[in-house]
Order: structure tokens, then C-alpha cells, then sequence
């Protein structure tokens, strides 16, 4: 394809983790396993949720959504790493390359605002418990989800578009397992220090805005907790809000390693260490941390493998 007459690069090599054929069939069944893993539970949480009517409450909605936000996160890389280990040419054509770019922002940008909100839910109750059911129904608790994924996916379409219009001339080898902005800047023909510029302004931006909005809603919380007389009472706060927490502790940390500074020089390998930790790992272990934590989630769990039994006894 020539764009302009300049770019000739039609697809791109998605290197990902270059190894033996043998060890590539190992990583895939590790890769599908995971995988596997991480469908079933946060399916289980989306599905506990839905069919718990204890459950329908701001708290477990926000919480219904953050799983299946896991679901569509993982869905980006995935499916195309598995296939890339049982491939002999690991191409991404041009077009779909910068298609999971933008999904893969678009949907780790929705994690970002739906954290903040999970806190801002968590102050509300326990900063303001009797004005709590008045100000977050399950009405606006969806309207604020609602705006989280539209303004999420509204970040990236211009900057995407401005890297499509560099010219790629060659080479095409991404050393990564996702098409992500560093190795494809790195790939232009011609320095884009500006597009290079925006890229990490827009990710800082999101990244602390957010991370401070969920820094403040627990510095209330914690001193909210501190003031309850009953020791019962602050274990469960600290229940509740810790796992909220050990997650956004898991993802942001690694976020913050990777794109602060796309391009800051990082080695391919921690690169591909780090976006698979925070694209993979966590959101394989996300369930483990909400539901061995919260008693209402481990019985709804309980009462949705009970009935699956008895379904298949019959």
C-alpha cells in the first residue's frame, strides 16, 4: 500500500515473545489457560451480580461493570497473542494493527475512569452513609458508567489518526505482543517528537488526574474509618475499601511504568513484561481479590455453583 506515495508498509510483524516453536506451544497453553481463567471469573462476578438481587446495589453494579470491562480488556490482546504463537508469520495487517491500538487504549482508559468512580462510590458510603442512598442510585451509578466508556473511547481517535498518517516505510517488526505507541512511533520513517509529545501528556493527564481523585477519595475514607468507635465497623470499611485498593495499586503501578513516557527507553523486554502484567495478569486475579474478600460475593458465588449443580444433576 503506498499512502501519499510514501508509506509502503501494508502489515506488521508482531514479534511478541521470540522463542523455540516447542516453548511457543508451552506459552500457549499457559496464554489459554489464563485466558480461560480470567473469562470464567469475571463472568462469575458479572453473572452473580445479575442474578442476586442483594446485589443490585451501586457497589456490586460498578463492580458487574468492572468485570465485564475485564472481559472486553483482555478480548484486545489475547485472542491475537494465542494466535500468534501457533503462526509462522505473526503479520497484523496495517488497519487491524491500529484498530486493537485504539481498542486496547480505549478500554484500559475506561479501567482508569471506573476506578475513581468504584472510590468515589466507597466515600459516599462511608463518609456520607445517610445521604448515600439519595445521591448514588443504581439510575445514576449507570449514567456515570455510561460516561465513563463514551468519554474513554473519545481520548485516542485523533491522536491514532495522526500516527496513521506517518509515513512506515520499513522496517515493519514490532518488538512487542500488542500494537502499542512506542514500537510504532519507533517504526516511523521520520522523527514525530509532537505526536510522540501529546501521546504522553494525554496518558500522564489521564493517568494522575485520576490516580489523585482516588488518593483523595481514600484519604477522606481513612479518616472517616479512624472515627469509627467500633472496631467491627472498621474492619469491614477496610475489608471493603482494601480490595479496591490491592487493584488499583496492581494497575496503576504498572500503567505508570509504561506510559508516562512511551518512548522513555525502556527495554523491549520489560516493556512486554509490564503491559502483559496490567493487560493479563490482572485482570485474571481481580475476581480472586474482590470475591475472597467480600462475604455477599463469596454466597452469591456459592448459591450460582450450588444451582449450576443441581442444573446438571437433572
Amino acid at each position: 500500500m503506498n499512502r501519499s506515495g510514501v508509506s509502503t508498509v501494508t502489515e506488521f510483524i508482531l514479534l511478541s515473545f521470540p522463542c523455540s516453536k516447542e516453548v511457543h506451544v508451552i506459552l500457549f497453553m499457559l496464554f489459554l489457560v489464563s485466558y480461560i481463567l480470567t473469562l470464567m471469573g469475571n463472568g462469575a462476578i458479572v453473572c452473580a451480580v445479575k442474578l442476586d438481587c442483594r446485589l443490585h446495589t451501586p457497589m456490586y453494579v460498578l463492580l458487574a461493570n468492572f468485570s465485564f470491562l475485564e472481559i472486553c480488556y483482555v478480548n484486545t490482546t489475547i485472542p491475537s497473542m494465542l494466535k500468534n504463537f501457533l503462526s509462522e508469520t505473526k503479520t497484523i495487517s496495517f488497519m487491524a494493527c491500529f484498530f486493537q491500538f485504539y481498542f486496547f487504549f480505549s478500554m484500559g482508559t475506561t479501567e482508569t475512569f471506573i476506578l475513581p468512580l468504584m472510590a468515589f462510590d466507597r466515600y459516599l458510603a462511608i463518609c456520607q452513609p445517610l445521604h448515600y442512598p439519595v445521591i448514588m442510585n443504581n439510575h445514576l451509578c449507570m449514567n456515570l458508567v455510561a460516561l465513563c466508556w463514551v468519554t474513554a473511547f473519545l481520548c485516542y481517535p485523533i491522536p491514532i489518526y495522526f500516527i496513521t498518517q506517518l509515513p512506515f516505510c520499513g522496517p515493519n517488526t514490532i518488538d512487542h505482543f500488542v500494537c502499542d505507541p512506542g514500537p510504532l512511533l519507533a517504526l516511523s520513517c521520520i522523527p514525530a517528537p509532537g505526536i510522540e509529545l501529546s501521546c504522553s501528556i494525554l496518558s500522564s493527564l489521564i493517568i494522575f488526574i485520576t490516580l489523585f481523585f482516588i488518593l483523595g477519595s481514600y484519604t477522606l475514607v481513612l479518616r472517616a474509618v479512624l472515627r469509627v468507635p467500633s472496631a467491627a465497623g472498621r474492619r469491614k470499611a477496610f475489608s471493603t475499601c482494601g480490595s479496591h485498593l490491592a487493584v488499583v495499586s496492581l494497575f496503576y503501578g504498572t500503567l505508570m511504568i509504561m506510559y508516562i513516557s512511551p518512548t522513555s527507553g525502556n527495554p523491549g523486554g520489560i516493556q512486554k513484561i509490564v503491559t502483559l502484567f496490567y493487560s493479563s495478569v490482572t485482570p485474571l486475579i481481580n475476581p480472586l481479590i474482590y470475591s475472597l474478600r467480600n462475604k455477599d460475593m463469596k454466597a452469591a458465588l456459592r448459591k450460582i455453583h450450588m444451582c449450576t449443580g443441581i442444573s446438571q444433576s437433572k
